[in-house]
């Protein structure tokens, strides 16, 4: 099986402009992000981004860098626009891996590609035990609910499931609660189907983009994640915890 990894890396963010570039032990935090998907078993490991400072940012790094349009609504139609470029077949396996995940494990990128590849689902992603009451009502984290069958059920920032005689005491059963992880694996011609699929309510109400798939019918296959990641990088509060983290490391 062979699969391609692309990264979405966006210039502007409303939190940390310039973000892909910021400087990490002297490296720019997209060049971690490539350097962490190049250790996976991935065929192609692509750049994709609106902006030329990224392009020459990453010129020493042996890695792929297509330019894209820079009026896409989502990294969903950027990642489609790469498929186009490199004229990928409909069932080749495409990897995304988010522009601010500096420390990702590369084991995630094989096991989410390996996951897709072993389903006849369309798409496949990742999650994560949640082990506290306080994660599990933020609504920056993402729940997730999954079948027997390894089929996502429903993406939610409120609590999921929610344990009614458990919140009643205090103490909730947290067992079947995960955190979703936002790496996904899709097939090429899905994504080119993806953007074609009206934008749905549910999606709109959470601000969850995964939800337009599963309110077409689509599915989504799931599996725990064989190690935990740590955060991404959305504030320079968050920056500042991975400088520390890799300095220790």
């Amino acid at each position: 099986m062979s699969f391609v990894v692309v990264i979405p890396a966006r210039f502007s963010s409303t939190r940390l402009p310039g973000k892909p570039l910021a400087d990490i032990h002297g490296k720019p935090m997209i060049q971690w992000v490539v350097e962490q998907a190049q250790k996976s078993s991935a065929l192609r490991v692509v750049v994709a981004t609106d902006d030329a400072r990224i392009e020459a940012a990453l010129a020493d790094c042996e890695v792929e860098v297509c330019l894209t349009s820079p009026h896409h609504d989502s990294g969903t139609e950027r990642l489609a626009e790469v498929v186009e470029l490199l004229g990928l077949a409909e069932n080749d396996i495409v990897v995304n891996v988010q522009g601010d995940e500096p420390l990702l494990p590369p084991a995630l990128v094989d096991q989410v590609a390996h996951l897709l590849a072993a389903s006849p689902a369309p798409m496949a992603t990742l999650c994560t035990q949640i082990d506290t009451l306080d994660e599990l009502q933020d609504p920056n984290v993402v729940k997730v609910v999954q079948s027997a069958q390894g089929l996502a059920l429903y993406f939610s920032r409120s609590m999921l499931p929610f344990d009614r005689d458990g919140m009643a005491t205090g103490q909730p059963d947290l067992s079947q609660c995960r955190r979703h992880i936002g790496i996904y694996a899709y097939r090429a011609g899905f994504i080119r189907r993806y953007l074609a699929l009206p934008v749905s309510p549910l999606e709109q109400l959470e601000k969850l983009e995964q939800l337009r798939v599963l309110w077409h019918g689509e599915s989504i296959a799931i599996a725990n994640a064989c190690e935990r990641p740590q955060p991404g990088v959305d504030t320079p509060a968050d920056l500042d915890a991975v400088r520390r983290q890799l300095a220790s490391a």
